[in-house]
C-alpha cells in the first residue's frame, strides 16, 4: 500500500510543479501585461485534485491518522485555484493581480502541507 500511496504522492507533486511553473513562466509576460493562464495550470490543478483525493482515501485505507481540518481546508484552497484557472483558461490576457493570486494560493497549498 505504501508503494500505491508513494506513487499518488509523486503524481500530486508533479501537479503542484505543473501549476506553479506555469505561473512561474508567466512573470516575464506579466511585465508586459500579457500574462494568460497556460494549459499546464490548468491540468496541474486537476492532477492535484485528483491525486489529493486518492491520497486521502488511500492513507485512510492503510489506517493512518489524518488531520481532517487541514485536508479540508487545503482541499477548499485548491478549488478556489481550480476555478479560477479553469474560468479563466480561454482568457487571451488575465490581470496579473488574477495570476498572483493564484501563485500565492498555491504557495499557501505547499505551507500548509509541510508546515502545519
Amino acid at each position: 500500500m505504501d508503494v500505491v500511496i508513494g506513487f499518488f504522492l509523486a503524481l500530486h507533486i508533479i501537479g503542484i510543479v505543473a501549476l506553479l511553473g506555469g505561473v512561474l513562466y508567466q512573470m516575464k509576460a506579466m511585465k508586459a501585461g500579457e500574462a494568460r493562464m497556460v494549459p499546464g495550470m490548468l491540468h496541474g490543478a486537476f492532477l492535484m485534485l485528483v491525486s489529493g483525493v486518492a491520497l486521502v482515501g488511500l492513507n485512510e485505507a492503510a489506517g493512518y491518522d489524518l488531520n481532517h481540518i487541514k485536508v479540508g481546508i487545503k482541499v477548499l484552497v485548491l478549488l478556489v485555484i481550480t476555478a479560477l484557472v479553469y474560468i479563466y483558461r480561454d482568457a487571451p490576457r488575465i490581470s496579473n493581480a488574477l495570476l498572483g493570486a493564484v501563485g500565492g494560493l498555491t504557495t499557501l497549498n505547499i505551507l500548509l502541507a509541510t508546515m502545519w
